[in-house]
């Protein structure tokens, strides 16, 4: 049981990443590179928030349940704008190498699942909220949509603020979820999207396809 309960819940955290990183960035190299690249910068910028942790709590103490409530909201809102500073820091490296680059061209009680169903689905929006804040993000970023970059940092405080509220999720997943159909949405449009495509795409019919069969009258 405990076997089925963790490769369940792998699939449910890792599962939708991976099938996206399988169809759109194995088979290119450069995208593999950005990918490791990305991965990088977002490690680095929890590494300094870490550290901004850990002299904040050597600092203020937290013997006090007050204080120690109030070290744990600075250290999210500041890893929270680490992340995004990272984020940017990481558009305006890609935005310099993108030129050069071209040219080369992730038995149990029923409690236990239960919570392990929930870290399971957390892990899934969070890493697909990562995706479609850095489409976004990317895209305020090229076009000087500010903001965009405001709702986009905005929605990432907030999403930290109910899962810092509710540690063990359960009551921070309908919201979560809410903000990443939400933060979907508004990526699928901003990458190019529209119905028409969406429609070809659930009835596994493109343009080529329609042009293919269609017959002169």
């Amino acid at each position: 049981m405990t076997a089925a309960v963790f490769i369940g819940c792998s699939f449910i955290a890792f599962g939708p990443a991976l099938a996206l990183c399988v169809c759109t960035i194995a088979a290119e190299p450069l995208r593999l590179l950005f990918l490791i690249a990305g991965g990088f910068f977002w490690l680095v910028s929890l590494l300094l928030s870490s550290l901004v942790w850990f002299i904040a709590v050597q600092i203020g103490g937290s013997n006090n349940a007050s204080v120690k409530k109030n070290l744990l909201i600075f250290g999210v809102m500041v890893s929270v704008l680490l992340q995004e500073v990272f984020r940017f820091a990481y558009y305006k490296l890609l935005k310099k190498a993108n030129k050069g680059l071209m040219t080369i061209s992730q038995e149990e009680t029923l409690p236990i699942s239960v919570r392990q169903l929930s870290y399971a689905f957390m892990t899934l929006a969070i890493v697909l909220l990562h995706i479609f804040w850095g489409i976004v993000f990317f895209d305020a970023c090229e076009k000087k949509k500010w903001w965009a970059l405001a709702l986009v940092i905005l929605s990432h405080l907030l999403v930290s603020g109910v899962t810092f509220q509710n540690p063990q999720y359960e009551g921070s997943l309908v919201p979560s979820y809410i903000i990443m159909m939400l933060m979907a949405t508004w990526a699928f449009f901003t990458a190019g999207g529209s119905l028409r495509n969406l429609k070809l795409c659930l009835m596994c019919r493109d343009k080529d396809f329609l042009l293919a069969n269609q017959r002169p009258r």
